[in-house]
């Protein structure tokens, strides 16, 4: 039962994506829904446009036709009563002669093909009525009951009423049965002369007119498609266009402009539309050649500024080692001097780095790394700075990757010395682990955390948290926005989580396969000691593990 259940909904899925795709192109498009609605109310008019006009041609039909049968069918009941009036007698023997010579005239002068000649059933019987005759035997079956009691009981001249025909292959016509009283002399008494008139050449009439109107009406329907489709089609050219160039614009095509459409408004539109876009040519014209400029000038400074840095340095390594015969307070003097050059040095270092990446001038050297080992050799550098244990936990990640270790080095070393700065002297731990697709490192603290607006700003240059706090490790403000160009130019993704008095969680992970569209990263971004974590824990066991996007410079992020 569970297999079946399964594949009724593997077929039943299809039909949900068409119904899905089928509502948004009815969403979405206004030239599918001006469409449909004109071709629905169109296909409605002409439907009722034609039923009205069968139903007046049928009518008509009916009418002329069965006026023509009862006209005809009044002359044969005369020439009818004429015949049997002149006879003059009431002997069995030339009564019957009478009636035959009747039925026979009445057969050549009538369009009528069926006859019934039968005496009306209230009169008593009698040796000299003539017997009752038919031609087309079949006919009389198609007489009703309602037929037969007008013609004994009602004063009018003639009755007449539909009936279907039964051919003698078995198919069906349309026929129309007319009735009237013809009197015989002497004790024969009343008899009922009904008339059958085929009515199958007007059913053909009718069918040939009805299937006129079909063909017409469809053609009608392709016709109008057609118009209302190029109609549209020419309504909507100009919406197209504006957004084919916003698109092109968006992709950042800035030549492109929307074309003139020969009227007057939407000529306004795509001049105004036009102006916007080469106001914003300018514009980003004018901001690339800032940014330029700015490249240029942080460049040019990190590179003049070295040769006097370099000249400081010296200067104060001559000075440290000539310190023996000076006061304590020259001495410590030469020592803020050197460690403010040699912070100064990195944050030369850093902004020269920056203006590589904003120049998209950086090239990686990757080599098989260990990122477990690495990840050790750091935390080992960087252990005596820290007042508590830093913990390493390598589930996995001891599988070399392609990755620039030297790069790696630095993301990992930020994240452990930020850890560090402020963790609030509280124990860090850093995990390693591995999956198919990608390799991750986090770097946990339980320190003073930050808000959400500090965790969106905190990858940005020269952003602190906290202006006032004092930077132990000499940090430059510059270290996360590198490590993230870091993880970037890998291919990979460098993501926190942080929270106000419980600490924070980087999290760098790092594809596996360079061609990879995407990857799944093996450790949790939310710490699973937080109540949240619990949100994306999933029941097997496992971290329900989003597809991280391949990021390239320049992506939002």
């Amino acid at each position: 039962m569970n297999k079946l259940r399964s594949i009724g909904r593997r077929v039943g899925e299809p039909i949900v994506a068409s119904r899905d795709r089928v509502r948004d192109v009815w969403r979405h498009s206004m030239k599918v829904r001006t469409m449909t609605i004109t071709g629905v109310m169109t296909g409605l008019m002409i439907f009722i446009s034609g039923t009205f006009i069968l139903a007046s041609v049928s009518d008509d039909l009916f009418t002329q036709q069965r006026d023509e049968i009862l006209h005809d069918s009044a002359r044969a009941t005369v020439l009818a009563q004429q015949t049997i009036d002149s006879a003059g007698s009431s002997d069995p023997r030339a009564l019957g002669s009478v009636v035959n010579a009747m039925r026979r005239s009445v057969s050549n002068m009538s369009a009528s093909d069926y006859l019934v000649f039968r005496r009306q059933s209230d009169q008593p019987r009698s040796v000299d009525a003539p017997l009752d005759s038919t031609i087309g035997p079949e006919f009389s079956e198609f007489i009703s009951d309602d037929l037969r009691n007008s013609l004994l009981e009602g004063d009018a001249p003639q009755y007449w009423q539909s009936i279907e025909i039964v051919k003698p292959d078995g198919s069906t016509v349309p026929g129309l049965a007319v009735g009237s009283t013809l009197q015989l002399p002497g004790e024969a008494g009343h008899y009922d002369l009904i008339l059958g008139y085929d009515l199958s050449e007007t059913d053909s009439i009718y069918g040939f007119i009805s299937r006129t109107l079909v063909f017409t009406g469809f053609f009608l329907m392709l016709l109008i498609g057609a118009l209302v489709y190029g109609i549209t089609r020419l309504v909507f050219q100009p919406i197209r266009s504006a957004a084919d160039t916003s698109r092109k614009l968006a992709k950042g095509d800035s030549n492109a402009r929307m074309p003139l459409q020969n009227d007057e408004y939407f000529d306004q539109l795509a001049g105004n539309f036009n102006l916007m876009a080469d106001t914003l040519q300018t514009r980003i014209t004018e901001l690339d050649d800032l940014s330029t400029m700015q490249q240029r000038f942080v460049s040019d400074v990190s590179h003049e500024l070295r040769t006097p840095l370099t000249t400081m340095k010296l200067a104060s390594q001559v000075l440290a080692s000539n310190s023996d015969g000076l006061s304590g307070g020259q001495s410590r003097a030469i020592e803020v001097m050197s460690e403010q050059v040699d912070r100064f040095e990195a944050l030369l270092a850093d902004l020269l780095e920056i203006s590589r990446y904003d120049a998209g001038q950086v090239a990686i050297s990757t080599e098989p790394t260990n990122l477990v080992r690495l990840t050790e050799e750091v935390i080992e550098g960087l252990a005596p700075l820290s007042k508590q244990p830093i913990e390493l936990h390598a589930l996995g990640g001891y599988a070399p990757i392609e990755v620039d270790p030297r790069r790696i080095r630095r993301i990992v070393s930020n994240l452990v010395g930020n850890a560090i700065e402020h963790g609030e002297d509280k124990p860090i731990e850093v995990r390693v682990d591995s999956n198919g697709s990608a390799t991750a490192i986090s770097v946990r603290d339980w320190g003073i955390g930050m808000n959400e607006e500090a965790t969106e700003r905190v990858f940005e240059r020269f952003w602190r948290a906290d202006p006032s706090r004092k930077r132990t490790l000499g940090g430059t403000g510059l270290g996360l926005a590198i490590a993230r160009e870091d993880a970037t130019v890998h291919g990979g993704v460098l993501e926190v989580w942080s929270k106000p008095g419980q600490g924070t969680n980087f999290r760098l992970t790092l594809p596996r396969d360079e061609g990879g569209a995407g990857f799944f990263s093996p450790l949790p971004l939310i710490p699973e000691d937080m109540p949240e974590a619990s949100e994306t824990f999933d029941t097997t066991g496992g971290w329900l593990k989003r597809p991280l996007r391949r990021l390239k410079k320049g992506d939002k992020r």
